[in-house]
């Protein structure tokens, strides 16, 4: 049996940022407090740090996608076995290879879907239609080979947890929802602007091109988006609409600075478009912006409709309609009351129901069981 002081643990990433939210902030913060040696690898060039009780290893910044896949997995195998930890903890798929070589040398290993990658690749923009059922298929083939080898799985979704049970028996669902101790609150409604905001990943799929246009229907309004264009060439197109006159484009935000953007702002937009991956999804920044006490703006598929609906806290559009989404906005933003009313509902529904408390109870006896066996 190991005992605790022996409870070494350690998340690997070559894709996601340091402080990315989930892996940072949830997970191992959630696991350095439950009393685990928490240690995580990432690859992004700002060298070692020790955080809030966890210890960030830097394998060093890559150049480009194939020798992140390459030199950069093989130094994140290599400085993984040399941690010698007690339950490795990966969260991208092509670490799979380093999981399952991790595996082979006896090692726990957890894998952490974040998202339904199969599902993804059909949806995204810049890979030719008919290579995107193929490529589908091969991923599929590769993650459920390689899941069988480990140890454990965590998912965040029902849809993706039922995947992948029937690769491995050792499956977790521990959603991504927002943690109380990040800052967000519920701020003085009556010194807000009249803003609305977009925080995430820009890319066509998540909406930015309808949420733009429908700037174009709105008068004394200003969009605040925070987050970095998917590329060039997409913002080039969605700076040339009307609608971006609106706009305050503040890139990339820190934590402390999406406070600032939910503070100020009377909406939340999270009007990703219709594809296969996101239909069944759970959207953090859904949970975030309730739990900031203002209304949601989001795309009307089934599973968020139903919370929506049931907690009353915002309008569902259809997302590939700029005039329904600019009808929601005007709509919010003219009957305020309501609008404040929504959000207090939100926020409320948010702390009884939809809290990262649950989740990480999941997740620390998961891994009793998991550093155990």
């Amino acid at each position: 049996m190991i005992t605790l002081e022996k409870r070494k643990v350690c998340h690997l990433t070559s894709v996601h940022r340091r402080y990315d939210v989930r892996i940072y902030y949830k997970e191992c913060q959630s696991l350095a407090n439950a009393g685990y040696d928490v240690n995580l690898i990432v690859a992004d060039g700002n060298g070692y740090e020790e955080k809030d009780k966890v210890k960030i290893h830097d394998v060093g910044k890559y150049k480009n996608r194939l020798e992140r896949v390459t030199s950069i997995g093989y130094r994140i195998y290599s400085k993984a076995l040399k941690l010698n930890s007690d339950l490795y903890h990966i969260h991208d798929p092509e670490l799979l290879i380093v999981g399952w070589l991790l595996a082979r040398k006896g090692k726990r290993v957890i894998y952490d879907v974040h998202e339904d990658l199969p599902r993804q690749v059909l949806a995204k923009a810049y890979i030719p239609s008919v290579m995107k059922r193929p490529l589908s298929f091969l991923v599929e083939g590769y993650e459920g080979i390689l899941s069988k080898k480990m140890t454990g799985i965590v998912t965040v979704t029902p849809l993706i947890k039922e995947r992948y049970h029937k690769l491995n028996k050792n499956v977790i669902e521990v959603r991504n929802y927002p943690i109380m101790t990040e800052g967000i609150k519920h701020n003085d409604w009556n010194k807000k602007k009249q803003v609305l905001c977009y925080i995430g990943g820009i890319s066509e799929v998540r909406g930015i091109k309808q949420m733009v246009q429908a700037m174009k229907f709105t008068n004394g309004l200003r969009l605040n988006l925070g987050g970095v264009f998917e590329s060039d060439s997409l913002r080039n197109e969605v700076i040339a609409y009307e609608g971006w006159s609106k706009v305050n484009e503040l890139s990339f935000l820190d934590r402390i600075n999406v406070v600032k953007v939910l503070d100020e702002s009377k909406i939340g937009l999270v009007t990703l478009q219709p594809t296969i991956n996101y239909i069944d999804s759970l959207p953090v920044k859904m949970f975030e912006y309730m739990l900031a006490g203002i209304p949601v703006i989001a795309s009307k598929f089934p599973l968020w409709q139903s919370i929506i609906d049931e907690h009353n806290c915002g309008i569902c559009v259809d997302p590939t309609n700029p005039e329904e989404i600019a009808a929601a906005i005007n709509y919010l933003m003219k009957n305020d009351n309501e609008a404040r009313e929504m959000g207090e509902r939100g926020r409320r529904a948010v702390l009884e129901h939809y809290t990262w408390l649950n989740e990480e109870q999941k997740m620390i006896e998961s891994y009793k069981r998991w550093v155990a066996s």
